[in-house]
């Protein structure tokens, strides 16, 4: 009985930090004066990928490395089919309004990277390198779009009618929802891990399994919960920013850093079937980056059905 109370309350604070999270977030935008797409790849992606970067360095140091690149490349797969599909199928995310063609590129060339550095069979410093400078670069590249916004726009980027957006929140509170949210995630996805595995194992499924299905949506469930808050309160800015600024890090970053603990070799598995399921999800994207689609219910329930069907092809 205790691993489910403790599952269900991993997922409270999750949706608590999730809320604090978006919160800090947009207000961030507003007294920097820059989009809160920016935001959102940056602050809230970065946060809501901790749980996947601590996972990862562990089960390098565990001698499990397998199970850190399951983890990136079940968790990228679940940030675009569920963690979008769900918030979707709650509210209708009017994606049309953002302007997401140049990190929605940035996303797949950095996929693209990832595989074809796959395809040397290990992920060693040499990836490890190559992978954190391609995230320099791209954080450069925020920075410097961050900058332009602000200089050009003053600060008139978030419509300040959207809920929980206030341009003239102190400091402090802001700094405290950032806090908030970024300790929260990660606390309430461990939480919800550890006592979701222990309840799978009771149940008899395989550690690979759990590896590329139960701690990969463990640890997208912060992207879920902050884009499930970020949905509900209108803002596709930050709810689309953070599954692609999250699927990033989670590339770049993640298996950048964690290739520098120790090498990870990759199982063949991964080359002939989970990659190019992650890949697809990506290009899934497409209609709603450059062709004006809204994340629609019916696309939500579309994304979620197609994750499932991924499930039982992992599970099969």
């Amino acid at each position: 009985m205790m691993p489910w109370l403790l599952s269900g309350l991993g997922l409270v604070i999750l949706l608590l930090a999730g809320d604090a999270l978006v919160k800090g977030a947009v207000n961030l935008s507003l007294r920097l004066g820059v989009p809160a797409l920016i935001v959102s790849l940056t602050i809230v992606a970065f946060g809501t990928s901790a749980p996947e970067l601590l996972i990862s360095v562990q089960a390098i140091l565990d001698n499990a490395p397998g199970l850190a690149l399951g983890n990136v490349v079940g968790s990228n797969t679940a940030n675009i089919l569920l963690v979008l599909g769900i918030p979707a199928i709650l509210a209708r995310m009017h994606t049309s309004e953002c302007n997401t063609k140049k990190t929605y590129n940035q996303m797949i060339a950095a996929s693209v990277l990832f595989i074809a550095l796959a395809f040397r069979g290990v992920f060693d410093m040499l990836a490890g390198a190559i992978l954190l400078g391609a995230l320099g670069l791209m954080l450069w590249d925020a920075g410097k779009e961050a900058r332009r916004h602000r200089n050009a726009c003053r600060g008139d980027l978030v419509d300040d009618d959207l809920e929980g957006a206030d341009p003239d929140m102190p400091w402090p509170k802001v700094v405290i929802f950032l806090v908030l949210g970024l300790v929260g995630l990660p606390l309430g996805a461990n939480i919800l891990v550890e006592n979701a595995t222990i309840i799978a194992r009771t149940y008899g499924v395989s550690e690979t399994a759990i590896g590329l299905t139960l701690v990969a949506i463990g640890t997208s469930l912060p992207e879920l919960a902050t884009t499930v808050m970020a949905a509900l309160r209108r803002q596709a800015d930050v709810a689309l920013g953070n599954v692609i600024g999250s699927n990033m890090f989670n590339l770049l970053a993640i298996v950048g850093i964690a290739s520098f603990v120790g090498p990870i070799h990759v199982d063949p598995s991964f080359l002939r079937f989970d990659l190019w399921v992650m890949l697809g999800a990506s290009v899934l994207l497409m209609p709603f980056v450059y062709f004006g689609f809204d994340l629609s219910k019916r696309w939500g329930f579309a994304l979620t059905a197609l994750y499932l069907a991924y499930l039982t092809a992992v599970l099969g």
